[in-house]
């Protein structure tokens, strides 16, 4: 198999590199991989020098705290909290809730349990605990059925390709939804349920793969800044190169480009980065029992020094490049089926002509050897490991290409 989604984008540096086996042989590790803690309270002597030379080497900008967790739900679940915890003591002035505030919360009224908002997207998806559901908006099936919360929901920009002869269409399409997105902000503040943070994937994955410009990202965190929202960016699906850079946020090309960035999938733990005045002031407000998994950092270090000595970053945005140009030929050789390519490093979709036929193509791919993805109501996308080269770019594309001869 080819495997171009790699569990779902999940996979690093592709299955057993030699590097990461080598790491599980190391009898030192053995410790680690059998004793697993609880590192909310009892973390082992080296868990801050590991998570220094890991997670923190490749913090964001303007970013020196990291808090592990799992998986990316639990990382977004937790994020939100750090969000609401900081929004309140912005209003109370200092971080010490009062009894009136610690007895109401136990029976989940206010003001202990504060009518508090996040704004998300529609098309976005950031997880399916409770939180993240009702900032989730990619699915049907991911919802139906479960309570929700009263929260905004700006729309996502919708953008024509190709981009360069739609430049002023699309212009006025982010600037629509940038508008709407500070109304909303206004309206939810005068329901009395404030916007405490904004919550947004640099591209939406499980959505459609749906892209915006930077300058559309720009103006949204100053949207943030202006209104007091706390500007969270998950990356739990573009973080860790695949779109050329390691966070697919310094595409945006800003010095202070978040408060909190999500993350998961790729890093192997789950997880946020936060700037300073995000962290509780007690233990246990932000918590559970594994609070993620020092076997995960070990192998993170490792997938770190193979990205860096094998310079695959570069090999990506090379490789990406390849793919979007194949894209490209296949969607002018096969119009009636495909069209607006699109992406950003390896991290790249096309859109097909309806449902049905889009299901058709990922089982006769499977059935050569060639495994895909879908996403949003109609997208393929490409989700391959760092290590995808540009001769995987022509396999690729050759089986691509037997498959859509097939069904035209």
């Amino acid at each position: 198999m080819l495997d171009v989604y790699t569990q779902i984008s999940s996979i690093p540096i592709g299955y057993n590199h030699p590097a990461l086996l080598k790491l599980m042989t190391n009898p030192n590790n053995l410790s680690t991989v059998v004793n697993r803690p609880a590192l909310g309270i009892l973390p082992p002597e080296n868990f801050p020098d590991k998570i220094t030379e890991s997670l923190l080497s490749v913090a964001p900008s303007g970013m020196s705290r990291v808090q592990t967790m799992a998986c990316g739900s639990c990382s977004n679940e937790n994020a939100y909290k750090a969000m609401f915890i900081w929004y309140r003591n912005k209003e109370r002035g200092h971080s010490i809730p009062s009894e009136v505030e610690l007895h109401s919360c136990m029976i989940n009224q206010g003001p202990g349990c504060p009518d508090l908002s996040i704004l998300s997207f529609m098309g976005g998806f950031h997880g399916r605990t409770m939180g993240c559901l009702a900032t989730t908006h990619s699915k049907a099936i991911h919802k139906v059925d479960v309570p929700s919360f009263d929260w905004p929901i700006a729309p996502f920009p919708y953008l024509q390709y190709p981009l360069e002869e739609f430049s002023r269409e699309n212009a006025q399409e982010e600037a629509r939804c940038l508008e709407e997105v500070e109304d909303l902000i206004v309206k939810w503040r005068h329901k009395g349920k404030p916007v405490a943070g904004i919550v947004i994937e640099p591209i939406q994955a499980e959505g459609g793969d749906n892209h915006a410009s930077a300058d559309f990202f720009r103006g949204l965190r100053k949207i943030a800044s202006k209104h007091g929202c706390a500007f969270h960016v998950d990356e739990v699906q573009t973080g860790g190169g695949c779109t050329g850079k390691f966070w697919a946020h310094e595409h945006w090309g800003m010095d202070d480009p978040a408060d909190i960035v999500s993350f998961s999938k790729k890093l192997l733990t789950g997880g946020y980065y936060y700037k300073n005045e995000f962290q509780a002031e007690k233990p246990y407000r932000i918590f559970n029992t594994w609070m993620g998994d020092p076997t995960k950092n070990l192998l993170l270090s490792e997938v770190l020094n193979v990205i860096r000595t094998e310079n695959l970053l570069v090999e990506v945005t090379r490789s990406g490049k390849a793919l979007m140009n194949g894209l490209y030929e296949l969607q002018a050789q096969y119009p009636g089926i495909l069209s607006r390519a699109r992406g950003q490093g390896t991290f790249c979709a096309i859109d097909v002509c309806d449902d049905a036929t889009r299901n058709n193509i990922l089982v006769k791919a499977r059935n050569k050897g060639l495994f895909l993805g879908g996403c949003g109501d109609r997208s393929i996308r490409f989700r391959p490991a760092l290590v995808f080269k540009e001769y995987h770019v022509h396999i690729f594309l050759n089986l691509f290409n037997d498959v859509l001869a097939q069904i035209k």
